[in-house]
């Protein structure tokens, strides 16, 4: 069973930034294209960002675009989300994602992920 971790959560005020890392624990984890997503109380889990496992293909959603950045290295197989210019509305739990079905592509549906992190809280006060 693949695992991921997530890192990089805290309390910041808006207008900060925040940088989130995931890597994958225990064994090795599968290729794919890798996600970022995040959930408020009462809400379904939302779409960030995502990028392919090559690398040529990046998504966000239009919330964040223009102020947070994915990358990964592949080499470990490891996610990153630059944040910046935080708001409020940008409080939640931000999970990680891989998709081991697809390496050229991405996906903004929770359900096209395969495994998912446990989540690591941001939270932007005013």
């Amino acid at each position: 069973q693949v695992q991921l971790e997530e890192s990089g959560g805290g309390l910041v005020q808006a207008g900060d930034s925040l940088r989130l890392s995931c890597a994958p624990t225990g064994r090795p984890a599968d290729v794919g294209a890798m996600g970022w997503f995040r959930q408020t109380a009462g809400k379904e889990r939302e779409f960030v960002a995502a990028q392919s496992y090559t690398g040529g293909v990046t998504a966000y959603a239009d919330s964040v675009k223009g102020r947070f950045t994915i990358s990964r290295t592949n080499a470990k197989n490891t996610v990153y989300l630059q944040m910046n210019s935080l708001k409020p509305e940008d409080t939640a739990i931000y999970y990680c994602a891989l998709d081991a079905t697809k390496l050229w592509t991405v996906g903004r549906a929770p359900n096209e992920y395969d495994y998912w992190g446990q989540g690591t809280q941001v939270t932007v006060s005013s």
